[in-house]
């Protein structure tokens, strides 16, 4: 059984542990005087640094080219009592790729402000040990050898709460966070790329070894249909529109802007299917990229 655990607040929470991350970044070794680390050790090398230095239990493995990281027994979340105001209702929200096309399915509707109340947030232990994990990545990946030939293409950072099986899933792909790290990307423009997820998933409960994950080489078609859908919701959320615009028009910025930021040219078309009366709109892939980048 899965499900989703938050609906709000993940901007915060992202921006919050990318602070915190930015300042471990700082102060840890440089690339150039770091050692050089082999591909064929990086599993137990992440493993080794994780435990010694910060007494973090963590099971890695390389599928393709795409580093999974897990971290069994976290507390991820505690009670909390946080009222925000939503202005939209977000009913459904799918995105995916189908047979060379990039398929949406969305109800969003604007309401009257309606206050709400966050009834759960992320714990301080649970952001100080992803941001452990995620120093300890930078500093093996950045001192990797032969790079050109032995970087992931992504990373995938995940903390389960075995106890009660809750899930806090971080994907990121690598060269995003290089760009952030050397200052060719904003760290707000960073959140929006990195895909952050939470939710309920019973088999983890007692999972120490992470049985129970899927581990498989991420595609870019699958990261992109999970950002865009990140994106769609972080835009109505926020919100990051007026309550009058045009919600076809907005998705269609979201869709452009995403695959222009990775230079994604391999689909044919995009399907929009607005749940909410909106229609269906179908679009070329040339009509997507002569969409203005702002």
């Amino acid at each position: 059984m899965k499900s989703r655990l938050f609906s709000k607040n993940t901007v915060r929470a992202a921006l919050n542990s990318l602070a915190l991350f930015f300042i471990l970044l700082l102060s840890g070794c440089s690339p150039s005087t770091a050692p050089t680390y082999s591909i064929e050790n990086i599993a137990t090398i992440i493993q080794d640094i994780c435990q010694k230095e910060y007494n973090l239990g963590v099971k890695v493995k390389l599928t393709g080219k795409t580093l999974w990281v897990y971290m069994p027994k976290q507390e991820i979340v505690e009670k909390a009592s946080e009222k925000y105001t939503d202005k939209f209702e977000i009913e459904t929200n799918e995105v995916a790729f189908k047979n060379g096309r990039i398929w949406l399915k969305y109800s969003i509707k604007a309401i009257p402000d309606t206050e709400k109340t966050q009834e759960y947030k992320y714990t301080k232990s649970i952001s100080g040990n992803m941001n452990n994990a995620w120093k300890v990545i930078r500093r093996v990946l950045f001192s990797i050898e032969d790079p050109q030939n032995n970087e992931p293409r992504f990373c995938c950072v995940i903390a389960a709460d075995t106890d009660n099986g809750i899930l806090l899933q971080q994907t990121f792909y690598y060269l995003d966070m290089k760009k952030v790290f050397y200052g060719l990307m904003s760290w707000e423009e960073y959140s929006h790329r990195e895909i952050q997820r939470t939710t309920i998933d019973y088999n983890l409960i007692g999972d120490e070894d992470g049985r129970y994950i899927d581990y498989h080489d991420i595609s870019m078609e699958e990261f992109l249909a999970e950002q865009i859908q990140q994106r769609i919701k972080l835009k109505f959320q926020k919100p990051e529109v007026d309550r009058n615009a045009d919600i076809n028009k907005e998705i269609i910025k979201v869709i452009a802007y995403t695959v222009k930021n990775y230079g994604m040219k391999d689909f044919i078309s995009v399907e929009l299917n607005n749940l909410a009366g909106g229609g269906k709109i179908i679009l070329n892939r040339a009509a997507i990229w002569a969409e203005p980048k702002d």
